[in-house]
């Protein structure tokens, strides 16, 4: 995936998650600097996913990533627990300093 080699070659560490239930199985079991989330993904929508994380409490950055653009899919993010909402199409170099903001 372009993005993962991107942010890998910039010296993160990545983890992927083929679909939404994958990734709130490694979001259980894990520990996260910061989490990109699609928010349209198979088997589980980030937006549900976001509700899933909820109850956990997690301290940890969500960047939301998505082509729906609309302010009323922000709002829904951003209510869930996003704390940043990326519409495609976006920047690589802009989501690396993003990122790179966190730290």
């Amino acid at each position: 995936m372009l993005l993962t080699d991107t942010l890998e070659f910039e010296g993160f560490q990545v983890e992927e998650a083929e679909d939404g239930e994958e990734a709130f199985e490694k979001i259980q079991s894990n520990q996260y600097d910061v989490i990109l989330l699609d928010y349209m993904m198979p088997r589980m929508t980030g937006l549900e996913l976001l509700e899933r994380l909820q109850p956990l409490k997690l301290e940890t950055p969500v960047i939301m990533l998505t082509a729906k653009a609309q302010q009323a899919d922000q709002d829904a993010a951003l209510a869930k627990g996003a704390t940043y909402f990326m519409p495609k199409p976006f920047s690589p170099n802009e989501l690396i300093e993003l990122v790179k903001s966190l730290f």
